[in-house]
């Protein structure tokens, strides 16, 4: 089982980065891919593994503490992969751990694939066991939306879909974002997620 991979990010994805180790490129699903630099020299990407019988796949943190949260929000019933990367792309890991603790349901049902019950269970399993957790907070799938003439929302765009949001609600934010000034691929998606998340 890997901890962690160090070398060079080469390609940062929607749904994925690709880190190169010792000429090895290893594709890493990570929630939020343009918290990552492309090119970046010397990266430490914490992995989790898991292993199914049709794949290997890698998910990969910026922070330790976000694959803690990760791992113990794959230990409740009714959360995969896919729910509990879709919950740290939120990018503001105290959020999570303050809903999870107060039983705040409305604001985790914000995510993709988590209905009242899912948030009922992540409260009822995770609340006070998780605190310790917030001292260390960091081929293109095709757009169910037309494209813009906006490359960088574009990404983000792709990035929201590839995380599980809904498309209504992914066109919706869209026309919220083109009213934005030029900005970054990541500026849109933080925007984004916290427009999408918001109570």
């Amino acid at each position: 089982m890997y901890e962690y991979l160090e070398g060079t990010i080469t390609a940062i994805k929607p749904a994925y980065i690709v880190v190169d180790v010792a000429g090895v490129g290893y594709l890493v699903r990570v929630g939020n891919p343009f918290h990552f630099l492309e090119g970046q020299e010397h990266v430490k990407v914490y992995v989790h593994q898991t292993v199914s019988d049709t794949a290997q796949t890698l998910y990969g943190f910026a922070a330790f503490e976000e694959k803690q949260l990760f791992e113990k929000l794959l230990a409740v019933s009714g959360i995969g992969a896919k729910s509990a990367l879709a919950i740290l792309a939120n990018g503001d890991q105290k959020a999570i751990v303050t809903a999870i603790n107060t039983g705040d349901v409305g604001f985790l049902t914000k995510f993709p694939g988590v209905g009242k019950k899912t948030a009922q269970q992540i409260v009822l399993d995770l609340r006070d066991k998780i605190t310790e957790l917030t001292t260390g907070m960091a081929v293109q799938p095709a757009l169910s939306i037309p494209a813009t003439q906006n490359p960088a929302l574009d990404d983000a765009l792709a990035a929201l879909e590839a995380l599980g949001y809904r498309a209504g609600d992914v066109k919706k934010t869209a026309k919220y974002l083109a009213t934005l000034s030029v900005r970054t691929t990541d500026e849109y998606l933080s925007d984004a997620l916290k427009r999408l998340t918001k109570p």
